[in-house]
């Protein structure tokens, strides 16, 4: 059976009563028919069939299949704005929250929750819905569930009121309001299996964190875990934070089958890392920093933009990408005591990737002649948002670059030049990218490289007249201070 059949047909006859007064709105649905449906539903909850016998029980977690059927209609006419206008003229809300407080029925759950979630696609229905506190309370116990398609319901709903700038104020509110919906969020990413429900969830999840700092604050710290046993005062040394392996779990889970799925908890991290309790809640417990490290260098080294694919793989990585350089880069920067961290082979595998995302980059932001493109507004608009990412993409890979050249060895630019990380095309690409923001950087890496490998120094300061004309000055810096000296 189809999750969602098709609404009944129009009538044959254009002299019914149907085809004229009965119609919703400018649609061939019926009134009458949907009056008939409804109704229906509001049999199903009344006292006298919800005080069942312990023996009917299990027959109430049943939906019968006309009502099915027929519900399910309702469902996919939802979607259409009339109809949807209709059905809160007509209470509907009140009739689906009555569903949800007394029925036991998971399908009969989701369908309701379904229907609500279709409505609130349009402004005027998801205001009045987000005004309704004791339906706001219904549906927020309803992310309590132990049903997936009904959580999944539940989440879509929840996202599109908060999509709403008029009311997302008001379910950030109520959620702040129940400390019970972390856990139960916490519980769905750690322990579901169920794609669908865990992208859904996470894009709740980043919303809410977008939308209200203080509720991720208050997520971060209502995770801490403190042994009973501890002491005070060690207990800064040793907090566990639920949120980041409960997030690490379900980016896991959902990596190998939605990849739009794994860049919204790859944002979730990222701004976790936009506040100082964040990055603690990353890097302070040593298995929560190497997990979530080793997974994203997993991503950026083994899967992520590699060197047998074509470049233009990027544009479809580009925001993922920049999640994980970032979130990188904030333990890279608040841990290099890490023993995870201090190892030459990691260095060397990020500046490959840094420097072969940024030669991908250079080559997606080169514009086609397309005469075609430059006549039509949308294309021009996609074009616009493109570039925007890419840009924050080279901003972030930059960064992360510059802070990783900091720290080389002699040792290990020796081996990098051995093993072609930092070839004279590699090289070339970086000071490219990092000139003439990090200037610094660039130059103390160059006096490693003078030692390391004369030629190749010589060739790549001859090409970036920049860091000649700082030598320069440099050794007329020290003739001087040396002439002062005598």
């Amino acid at each position: 059976m189809d999750r969602n059949p098709s609404p009944p047909p129009p009538p044959r006859d254009e002299d019914e009563e149907v085809a004229g007064g009965d119609c919703i709105g400018s649609t061939v649905y019926s009134k009458h028919w949907l009056f008939g449906v409804l109704s229906g539903l509001i049999q199903m909850v009344s006292p006298e069939n919800t005080k069942s016998s312990s023996d009917d029980e299990e027959q109430q977690m049943e939906l019968d299949e006309e009502m099915e059927n027929e519900i399910c209609r309702v469902w996919d006419m939802s979607m259409d704005e009339d109809v949807a206008l209709f059905l809160q003229e007509f209470n509907a809300p009140d009739i689906f929250m009555g569903v949800l407080a007394k029925s036991k029925c998971p399908r009969l759950r989701e369908i309701c929750v379904g229907i609500l979630g279709n409505m609130a696609c349009f402004q005027e229905i998801c205001v009045s819905i987000s005004s309704d506190k004791n339906l706001g309370q219904i549906l927020l116990q309803c992310l309590y569930d132990s049903d997936p398609p009904t959580l999944l319901e539940t989440s879509r709903l929840l996202l599109t009121c908060l999509s709403q700038t008029e009311v997302a104020s008001v379910w950030v509110e109520r959620i702040q309001e129940h400390p019970a919906i972390y856990d139960s969020i916490c519980f769905i990413m750690s322990s579901s299996t169920n794609v669908d429900l865990l992208v859904k969830v996470g894009e709740v999840v980043d919303k809410l964190f977008d939308l209200d700092e203080k509720l991720m604050l208050e997520w971060i710290r209502n995770g801490a875990v403190q042994p009973q046993d501890q002491p005070q005062e060690d207990s800064e040394e040793q907090r566990v934070f639920r949120i980041v392996p409960c997030v690490l779990e379900a980016a896991k889970q959902v990596r190998s089958e939605n990849l739009e799925g794994l860049d919204v908890y790859m944002h979730i991290l990222q701004l976790l890392t936009t506040v100082d309790d964040g990055i603690q809640a990353i890097v302070q417990c040593p298995d929560t920093g190497k997990d979530t490290w080793n997974l994203l260098f997993d991503l950026v080294c083994h899967e992520f933009c590699q060197s047998d694919d074509p470049p233009i793989i990027l544009q479809e990585q580009k925001t993922v990408l920049a999640s994980v350089f970032s979130v990188l880069s904030a333990i890279y920067a608040s841990q290099v005591e890490q023993k995870y961290l201090k190892v030459e082979k990691v260095d060397l595998s990020l500046i490959d990737s840094l420097i072969r995302v940024l030669q991908n980059v250079e080559h997606c932001q080169k514009k086609p002649v397309n005469s075609e493109s430059n006549t039509e507004e949308t294309k021009k608009s996609d074009l616009t948002q493109d570039d925007f990412h890419l840009e924050i993409l080279k901003d972030i890979s930059c960064e992360f670059l510059s802070n990783i050249f900091q720290v080389l060895t002699k040792e290990t630019v020796t081996k990098g030049l051995k093993e072609g990380q930092l070839s004279k095309q590699k090289c070339s690409c970086a000071f490219q990218n990092l000139l003439p923001f990090y200037s610094p950087v660039v130059e103390d890496f160059l006096k490693i490289l003078y030692e390391v490998d004369k030629t190749l120094a010589g060739d790549l300061e001859e090409s970036f007249p920049s860091l000649k004309r700082g030598r320069k000055k440099e050794r007329e810096i020290e003739t001087s201070m040396m002439r002062g000296n005598h």
